[in-house]
This record gives C-alpha cells, structure tokens and sequence, in this order.
C-alpha cells in the first residue's frame, strides 16, 4: 500500500502551482485582446493533458524530452503573438488618441493562433512540472504527486475564474500595454534558458524583464504615435 507523506504531497503541490501559475497568467495575456479566453485556455488545457498522458504511459521517458527545443519552440510563438499583440495595442492607443466615434471593431486574431500559444504554454511547464514530479513516483510517492500536482490545478483554475472578469475589466490600452509586455517577457525568458544563460534570481528574474517589458514597449508606442515632423518654412 502506498502511503500518502504530507511533505511529498505538499511538494508537489508547491512545485505545480508555481509552474502552471504560469500557464495561468499567460492564458489571461494571450486572450487579452478577446471576447473570450476559451481559444488559449482551451489549448493550453491540450498540452497539459499531452504531457500528462505520456507521463501517465511513460513515465521518465517524458524527462528525455529535450527542453531546449520546446523553450525553442515556445518562445518563437510567443514572439509572434506579440508582435501580433503589439500591433493591436498600437492600434488601441492609437484609438483612444483620436478618439473615435463609431467605426468597426478591431480585426481579432485567428482562433488557432490563440490555441497554438496556450498549447505551447502548457507543454512546456507541463513537462517542467512533470520532470519534478517524476522522482516522487519513483521514490513510492505516486500517489502524493497526483494528489498534489491535481489539488493544485484546482487551485489554479478556481483562482482563475474568479479573477478574469476583473483582470478584463482593466482599461483596455493599459490589459493590452501589461499583455504584450508579458508575451515578450516569457518569450525571452526561455530563448534565454534555450541559450543556457542562467538569469539572477531564477524565474524571479521575470519581474525586471517585465518592469523592462513595460518600458520598452511604451517607448515604442509613444514613439511610434509621435506625429511627424514639418519641415521648416522656408523664408521669403
């Protein structure tokens, strides 16, 4: 019989709300500048399920997975989204600059792309989590791992619920301005991590990326609403 310790299933669930915390917090960015988070949370919900099925079937064979290629993968689409992200908050600022009455809603972005970032997503702090799980089960603490990587998604997903109504209900430039900077921030977190560069403070690194984020994407906007200059008038 396999007995569950309090210290195992406390560490699984420690380790599992901090990595799919993240998944969390991307999911409410990736669907930023949508009606609904269905499309990203729907992907990202797919590729916690891929790796925990083949955790469930494999076992270890999941920690042979090469990271470096999915922090690869993950951080290139991400940059894409943010680009595509990017673009829409320019076109928000720009908006509420001008102030105009009317005219047509924002294009939105494909379905698909939405799903490809959240599936990403939780592919990679999936296999994160799972890699750290995985010596539990192997240590006869199978059972605390489950308890504890599930007690923790509950967590998670409750959490969520209650707070995205809220979070949305932030002034649309500024959700849009926090989204993109959150987008670019991760992507080069872990093109960081893909590249073997070991970042101060470990994932506590990503709040200055982000304070840097958020300054660096400003400029760009401020620069780019900036009207262009006249030339002189010539003198008579």
């Amino acid at each position: 019989m396999t007995f569950v310790l309090p210290g195992a299933l406390v560490l699984a669930f420690v380790i599992t709300l901090i990595e799919m915390t993240e998944v969390a917090v991307l999911v409410l960015a990736l669907g930023a500048e949508e009606e609904s988070l269905r499309h990203a949370a729907t992907g990202a919900i797919a590729g916690t399920a891929v790796v925990a099925v083949a955790a469930l079937l494999v076992g270890s064979a999941v920690s042979a997975i090469p990271s470096e290629e999915l922090l690869v993968a993950s951080a290139v689409v991400l940059t894409g989204f943010g680009v595509f992200l990017f673009r829409s908050t320019l076109r928000t600022y720009r908006q509420t600059q001008a102030r105009p009455i009317g005219g047509p809603p924002p294009p939105r972005r494909a379905p698909v792309v939405h799903f490809a970032g959240g599936f990403t997503v939780g592919v990679v702090e999936a296999v994160e989590t799972v890699i750290v799980l995985i010596p539990l089960a192997a240590a006869g603490q199978a059972t605390a791992a489950l308890v504890g990587a599930l007690s923790a998604g509950a967590v998670l997903v409750v959490a969520v619920l209650l707070t995205h109504e809220r979070i949305r209900k932030i002034k649309t430039p500024w959700l849009k301005l926090g989204a993109t900077a959150l987008i670019f921030t991760y992507a080069v977190f872990w093109a960081g991590e893909a590249l073997g560069l070991a970042w101060p403070l470990g994932d506590l690194f990503l709040i200055p990326l982000f304070v840097a984020g958020v300054v660096i994407v400003r400029g760009a906007i401020a620069l780019m609403l900036r009207p262009p200059s006249r030339p002189a008038a010539s003198a008579a």
